[in-house]
């Protein structure tokens, strides 16, 4: 038997929104953008073409939901998007506007910076030591 997470849901404010930032500004992959009914959406996007764990972009439909967006972990980093070259994908999204809050760092799994999305949700970019 073969098992995988094939989507992450993340809330944004609307669904445009979601698809500027992640594949204009993180250089993600539209992967489909379905209407469905009451205006809904299927939006996935990934890092690129082959992997296999993607986000759905879930625009909030009410209250609660709009209250969560960006705060889908408490606070805490909540997604972790890894390269395998930190140093130019840094340069790049901060060229592009994206909000790092702290400087890289190395750690002894390897280099490391939390960036921050339009929504609130904290990212970490990450380079693993080899």
């Amino acid at each position: 038997m073969s098992r995988s997470v094939s989507a992450i849901s993340l809330l944004v404010p609307n669904y445009d929104a979601g698809i500027a930032f992640y594949v204009g500004k993180l250089g993600f992959t539209l992967v489909e953008d379905t209407p469905l009914d009451d205006g809904k959406r299927w939006v996935l996007v990934s890092t690129d073409d082959g992997a296999q764990t993607r986000l759905l972009l879930a625009k909030a439909a009410d209250s609660a939901q709009q209250a969560a967006i960006g705060n889908q972990a408490g606070g805490r980093v909540f997604l972790f998007l890894k390269t395998d070259d930190f140093d130019a994908d840094y340069e790049r999204f901060t060229a592009a506007g994206v909000r790092f809050l702290e400087a890289p760092r190395d750690e002894a799994y390897g280099k490391v910076a939390v960036f921050e999305d339009p929504f609130g949700n904290k990212w970490d970019l990450i380079q693993n030591r080899s």
